[in-house]
Parts: C-alpha cells; structure tokens; sequence
C-alpha cells in the first residue's frame, strides 16, 4: 500500500490532489509525468526520507508498489 507520505510527494509535484494512486501506478498511467518529472520526484523522495538510489534501483522500480517496497525495505536498514 502508498504511504500517504509517497503520495504527497506526486500529488505535489502534479499539484493535483485528486490523482489516484495506488501499487500499480506508473508514470504512463499520470498525465504529465515526464522524464524531467520522474527525476523531481525521485529527488524528493530521496530528500524526504533520506535515502539515495543507484540508478540501477530507479530502473528496476516498474510502478509506485516497486517504489514504496523499495522505502520500506531501505526503513528496515
């Protein structure tokens, strides 16, 4: 499941509270995420939880349950 906190991070780069997100959301599937969008968020979400991806995990990360798995396992660290 998203954390609310995963979800604030995309919804605010939208700025768009109303996208619906859950474990098998991709980028495809939100208007207007991009190239230049993806790196912003992957930016925050590092800052917000104080992690850093190797490109290698951001590749792998297939939708946002990949994502908040990838955060949760990096929690347990």
């Amino acid at each position: 499941m998203i954390s609310e906190k995963l979800k604030e991070i995309i919804r605010h780069e939208f700025d768009a509270e109303s996208i619906e997100l859950n474990d098998s959301t991709t980028a495809g599937d939100v208007p207007g995420w991009d190239s230049f969008s993806h790196i912003s968020i992957i930016h925050q979400v590092e800052k917000e939880y104080g992690i850093r991806f190797k490109p290698v995990e951001i590749i792998s990360l297939k939708n946002l349950g990949d994502l908040q798995a990838f955060l949760d396992r990096s929690a347990q660290k």
